[in-house]
């Protein structure tokens, strides 16, 4: 009866957040809805997945990670997860962000969100689309300089960003390349 009781707790406590997170991020302000149709010029390419506005806001791109260019705990966790050593990392990093800033520096772009809208550091985060409408987050992946990073509960491109990054490794594209 108890392990009921605490298995119909833990439900009702997981549905109430879902519902609450859900329908937090569903009530948009008309600032909000018209942000969803404005572009905002890139002012500054800070790594091959995070970028900063001409609003002021720093931009972290949903679902893809690259390799790190600057001297953190994660480039350490990195090293020892991959097996690599930090420098063949950082240049990893510097490659995946050359290629981010041909691709988008001084460029207008659109931003999508998901379900949350901030991570932990009080970072956007967000789908980029340039004004073509070339959706940046895959690009990276499908071009080989990001891998797909699905972080609960944003996963609205998850099963196609895993998809790009299958094809980009078999197709030795960007950072998979011997």
């Amino acid at each position: 009866m108890k392990k009921n009781l605490k298995l119909i707790n833990a439900v009702v406590l997981a549905i109430v957040t879902l519902l609450y997170f859900g329908a937090r991020n569903l009530v948009f302000t008309n600032d909000e809805k018209q942000a969803a149709n404005e572009f905002f010029l890139i002012t500054k390419v800070v790594d091959g997945d995070t970028i900063n506005l001409s609003d002021g806001r720093k931009v972290r791109l949903i679902g893809v990670d690259t390799p790190e260019v600057h001297y953190s705990e994660k480039l350490l966790r990195d090293s020892k997860k991959s097996g690599q050593d930090i420098k063949t990392i950082q240049a990893l990093g510097r490659k995946a962000s050359d290629f981010a800033k041909k691709l988008y520096t001084g460029k207008r772009v659109r931003l999508e969100y998901d379900v949350e809208r901030k991570d932990r550091y009080g970072r956007t985060l967000a789908y980029v689309y340039l004004e073509d409408g070339l959706f940046v987050n895959a690009e990276l992946i499908k071009q080989g300089y990001a891998q797909a990073m699905t972080v609960p509960p944003n996963v609205k491109f998850a099963d196609h960003f895993l998809k790009l990054q299958k094809e980009a490794r078999e197709a030795k594209r960007g950072l998979w390349k011997d």
